[in-house]
């Protein structure tokens, strides 16, 4: 499958709709509703604003798909969900562009609003569903023909395992689950899931299994009065994104968490994995984005300032990059100003506290501001950090921590921050302790997440940075 190629059929053909749309309603207005205003047939001219909306109509309509979600999850698309969304973001989009571009238009009366309106909200509703309706029908059709599967993983070998894979396998409309294999749970001479598919080991190498088979989604199937393991198996997928189904007598213990569903005939409960809705999700890396490149432009006369000071106060980079742990476990290089004499640290990786002998004076400074985090914002930019999230850390104190709390790998669900809930509650930690007691800070808002907590940590930390509080 190319879901990037997929996205790529939806954008051209929503790109199509709105400027079919727009230009059947240009048409529109310039042949039935300006003639009834000035008493003589205006003639249709394609004139300089008519090209500049052909470019900011489609541009608008796209990022309401994207803000909403509609380019995610883009093989898994039901018609009838297709429908109520495509009329919600179409009567929310013309809405905007009538009081934007049509409320000064010429018309004879007032009742004429209500034709521009609704010939606008029709044409662009129309097509927009049209073309999505031929796309997501053809995509169904060929994931019923078993051309388009999904590898799955099954998780569990029993005998409800096995009548799983049977019917999934005697389904006339299947959903394109393709079984790759199955994880073991317990030690035993034989599964009965064996005489199907491979077995692939053990669910503790689940990890490992999901990268070498490029799984797209899991279903576990075990008894549900197996609470511990259930707890296991659902942490080791608490960093990932894959679609996650499990049997239904495991509602009891999922409730919370799990949304009903039945794949034509084999009810399974999709276990949701998301934190965000998706559209709060696109609007926090929208922010993110749009944010860090004004912050950029807005500090680059201060960088270079802090820059000339950097090294006139002692020898080294004037950056200073380190390896961290970001979303889902995955490495990368953070970027900082550099605030502590060159080569600080040689061997064994050390914390720093407020009366390090290592801080130069203007780095003081910068620890004090959070000044020296203004690099980061390439590292928001670059998709490996968000403006807030929980601090990153490097993976020898996250094995530290793991020791005490073994929670603390489902903040990796999360792209880390440039600050955090428990940095601006907390503050800087100087051993592994203060880590482990900031973590409940962190845990607090992976459970409350949303564009209102972000807001709220945002104003806290621009307080704190003119506070100078930091260390």
């Amino acid at each position: 499958m190319h879901k990037t190629l997929q996205v790529a059929r939806y954008l051209v053909f929503d790109i199509i709709g709105a400027i079919i749309s727009w230009s059947l309603f240009y048409i529109y207005r310039k042949v039935y509703i300006e003639p009834i205003k000035f008493g003589y047939e205006i003639p249709v001219e394609f004139d300089r604003k008519f090209y500049l909306a052909l470019i900011f109509i489609p541009a608008f309509w796209i990022t309401i798909y994207y803000i909403t979600g509609q380019y995610t999850n883009i093989y898994r698309k039901s018609r009838l969900l297709e429908l109520g969304k495509t009329i919600m973001t179409s009567v929310g989009g013309v809405t905007v562009i009538f009081f934007l571009l049509l409320l000064n238009d010429w018309i004879p009366d007032y009742r004429k609003y209500y034709n521009l309106y609704f010939t606008l909200l029709g044409l662009h509703f129309g097509f927009t569903y049209l073309f999505r309706l031929i796309l997501t029908t053809r995509t169904i059709h060929r994931i019923h023909k078993r051309i388009i599967g999904f590898n799955t993983l099954v998780i569990g070998a029993n005998e409800k395992a096995v009548r799983l894979y049977e019917d999934l396998r005697s389904q006339k409309r299947p959903a394109g689950n393709k079984i790759i294999g199955f994880l073991t749970v317990d030690e035993q001479d034989s599964y009965p899931l064996e005489a199907y598919v491979p077995n692939l080991g053990s669910y503790t190498n689940l990890q490992k299994v999901i990268n070498d088979n490029e799984v797209e989604e899991i279903i576990i199937a075990i008894e549900s009065s197996e609470h511990q393991l259930l707890s296991k198996i659902l942490t080791l997928l608490e960093n990932r994104t894959h679609t996650v189904w499990g049997i239904p007598d495991l509602f009891d213990i999922l409730s919370n968490t799990a949304k009903t569903n039945t794949i034509f005939g084999s009810p399974l409960l999709k276990i949701s994995n998301g934190l965000m809705p998706v559209w709060q999700e696109n609007i926090k890396r929208l922010i993110d984005v749009l944010g860090s490149l004004v912050a950029v432009i807005l500090f680059s006369p201060v960088f270079l300032i802090l820059a000339v000071l950097i090294k006139l106060g002692s020898k080294g980079p004037i950056l200073y990059k380190q390896e961290r742990i970001g979303k889902f476990g995955k490495p990368f290089m953070i970027y900082k100003l550099r605030t502590m004499v060159n080569d600080a640290e040689t061997s064994t990786p050390l914390l720093s506290s407020s009366d390090d002998s290592r801080i130069t004076r203007i780095g003081q400074f910068l620890r004090r501001t959070h000044l020296d985090e203004i690099p980061q914002f390439i590292n928001v930019i670059k998709g490996e950090m968000s403006l807030v999230g929980p601090r990153p850390e490097r993976k020898y104190y996250i094995d530290q921590i793991a020791e005490i709390a073994p929670y603390v790998t489902h903040l990796q669900k999360l792209r880390p921050g440039i600050t955090s809930w428990g940095q601006v509650k907390y503050g800087y930690a100087s051993n592994v302790e203060q880590m482990v007691e900031r973590l409940q800070y962190d845990m607090v808002y992976l459970k409350n997440i949303s564009l209102y907590v972000d807001f709220k940590i945002l104003i806290y930390t621009i307080m704190e940075c003119f506070r100078g509080r930091g260390k």
